[in-house]
């Protein structure tokens, strides 16, 4: 992953990749001991010379598409990333002089902020055409593991220098934020080099402009990445002035349709406007500016980009046919437009299946014993009855509606698709323990299932069916398990008197003050991660054993460090899906807890950390969310809310 344009800058000049990753951790190592800090700084600016040769800054030389916008955006770009990189100089300096005076964490606070504001300007342009290179600005103040190798990536940038100035103690944090402003200023000046034979086109200007709107309703709003800060509303409203600079050379063109224009200038100057009218983060009302702005917005921009012929789809799960991200697939996730005749066979075969008892060991047990379509496709339990009647299973079985939602499966993740994981289902001792010539006589072989076998799977020789064909046909179906028909659904689509004023504020609390929606993350309210939902992410909340948050104990689960045994996995499970959550309990990995109020209840108390047990690699903010008792009991309410008709 990209950490820091020197970082990029060595790779341009090493490939080996594995060597930039060790000098570069082992430089932060070596400041963090404090050795020699001015030496260091020297080797830094060496490296980011030798960069500046290979690139010769020859910024005026590049090769642009000539279109509508991309000569007139590259200078926006320009000017708003050489602003931006005075300010970080202006933040290393305040952060230079932060001391037991009050006033100099004040002055810090009020660069950073600075900072975020002025890189909004130029987000949806970095994320979009530069992400490997620029990722670290604004990245998230957690470790993260890459796979399977378990080199880390270290938490720097914006989000991090945030997350050590608001530490209980930041002058003690005053090394690493020194360290971290100085990577921040030096990747922030190496910003318009990347524009050295650089090429874009109208068609991407516009799509990078699609994809930041999704990350201003989904991110910006919920606070995610300026929890501390609470600036998300005011950087909303910087992002859709960004969003204006190309636009208006769209939408002043004799050539575009002037319904869609006017509607488009109408609507974002309107989001725009409320935005700015409404900037504080905790009452804002975010439900209304979903509904009447934001998804308006969107609309309104898909349709003229339609009209202008520039539609490019680059992103594997948006669907840009949809009118905005509560539309009915809006993510293409498992899903298809339309079906083939195999493909309908087969999620028809995988709901036969999943009722069938053939597919247990001794003929007694089926998906629907754990997962009863009636009980939304769980089972109420603390934790499920194995096999053997006198043991259960390890972990609570949570719903399989929108289970396909996710890019991997099983509470530690560890099977990255929903075939791989009904594999492991169907042969597990404690759960199906399936007998292969049960399922070989009774399935693969049996006149009942012939049909939709051949029907299903056309390509297979002879038809020699398998049980991974069976896992393949099961997994088919449960993609269909996606309803959206909530009342919460009907109301973010045009029924206004569908949801109540407390869950209205429910929501409004979910996506701000309590801050759910940083990990619950829309449309889905699960952990597939905007705006690319190409990422699933898994969480370290702390928790106990049980539901006594007064007297807690810690869980012996460790969760995903089962499979990789490093710390930072230690107790990590994957975010389920707060659809149908009231239907669903009892609730997380273990089943703690037997209520939603008892839930929101430890997240209100800081999760483990909060509640006192030792988690030193909690994801989750130890701080109190100071939530009252009615604000909690709104959030149930939108909770429920989100119940499907099933």
């Amino acid at each position: 992953m990209g950490r820091s344009v020197f970082t990029a800058a060595l790779r341009r000049i090493s490939p080996g990749r594995s060597w930039v990753m060790d000098y570069d951790l082992a430089y932060l190592n070596r400041l963090r001991r404090g050795d020699k800090l001015m030496h260091q700084r020297k080797i830094l600016f060496l490296v980011l010379g030798a960069y500046l040769l290979i690139s010769f800054r020859m910024v005026s030389s590049r090769l642009l598409s000539r279109g509508i916008a991309t000569e007139y955006t590259v200078q926006y770009y320009e000017e708003n990333a050489v602003a931006f990189a005075q300010k970080t100089k202006v933040l290393e300096q305040d952060i230079i002089n932060l001391s037991s005076d009050s006033s100099t964490l004040r002055r810090a606070i009020k660069s950073l902020t600075d900072c975020r504001l002025q890189y909004k300007k130029i987000e949806f342009f970095t994320a979009y055409f530069f992400d490997s290179e620029t990722r670290s600005i604004n990245a998230a103040p957690v470790y993260e593991v890459e796979e399977p190798t378990l080199e880390l990536v270290e938490p720097m940038g914006l989000q991090q220098i945030e997350a050590l100035l608001f530490d209980d103690n930041h002058l003690r944090q005053k090394p690493e934020l020194l360290l971290q402003a100085q990577l921040l200023r030096n990747t922030a000046s190496e910003l318009t080099t990347l524009l050295y034979h650089f090429e874009l086109t109208d068609a991407q200007i516009l799509e990078s402009l699609r994809i930041n709107l999704i990350r201003v309703i989904t991110l910006s709003i919920s606070g995610y990445d300026a929890p501390e800060l609470k600036t998300g509303i005011r950087e909303a409203a910087v992002a859709l002035k960004a969003m204006n600079e190309p636009l208006v050379l769209f939408i002043g063109r004799e050539d575009i349709p002037s319904s869609d224009a006017e509607d488009l200038t109408r609507v974002l100057n309107q989001a725009i406007r409320y935005l700015d009218q409404n900037s504080d983060f905790d009452s804002f009302d975010r439900m209304t500016f979903l509904r009447d702005y934001a998804l308006p917005l969107q609309t309104a921009l898909a349709r003229a980009v339609r009209g202008w012929g520039l539609e490019l789809q680059t992103e594997d799960q948006l669907n840009y046919r949809a009118d905005h991200l509560f539309s009915r697939g809006a993510i293409r996730f498992g899903t298809a437009a339309s079906l083939s005749q195999a493909e309908n066979s087969k999620r028809l075969l995988g709901e036969k299946l999943f009722a069938e008892t053939a597919l247990s060991g001794n003929g007694d047990r089926s998906c629907t014993t754990c997962h009863q379509p009636t009980r939304y496709f769980s089972d109420n339990l603390f934790r499920s009855t194995a096999v053997n009647p006198d043991s259960s299973l390890k972990r609570n079985t949570p719903t399989l509606l929108y289970a396909a939602v996710q890019h991997f499966q099983f509470w530690d993740g560890r099977s990255k698709n929903l075939q791989e994981q009904i594999v492991h289902v169907i042969f597990n001792p404690l759960e199906l323990n399936a007998d292969p010539k049960r399922i070989s006589q009774e399935i693969l072989n049996s006149k009942n299932y012939q049909k939709l076998l051949v029907e299903s799977f056309p390509e297979i020789d002879n038809q020699e069916f398998t049980t991974n064909d069976i896992a393949d046909a099961l997994a088919a179906y449960l993609t269909t398990l996606q309803p959206f028909n909530s009342t919460f659904d009907q109301y973010v689509n045009g029924d206004l008197a569908a949801l109540t004023d407390r869950q209205i504020n429910g929501f409004n609390l979910f996506m701000g003050k309590a801050q759910c929606g940083t990990c619950h993350f829309l449309p889905y309210f699960n952990s597939l991660l905007p705006p690319h939902y190409d990422v699933s992410e898994v969480e370290v909340l702390g928790t106990p054993a049980d539901a006594d948050l007064d007297h807690p104990k810690k869980d012996s689960d460790r969760g995903r460090h089962d499979l990789y045994p490093i710390h930072f996995y230690d107790a990590a499970f994957k975010t389920p899906t707060v659809r149908n959550a009231a239907k669903t309990a009892p609730y997380m990995h273990n089943g703690a807890f037997e209520t939603l109020t008892q839930v929101i209840e430890f997240y209100n108390r800081g999760g483990g950390t909060g509640i006192g047990l030792h988690v030193p690699d909690q994801t989750l903010s130890g701080k109190p969310l100071d939530l009252t008792p009615s604000e909690i009991e709104d959030i149930t309410l939108f909770i429920e809310s989100l119940t499907d008709k099933i």
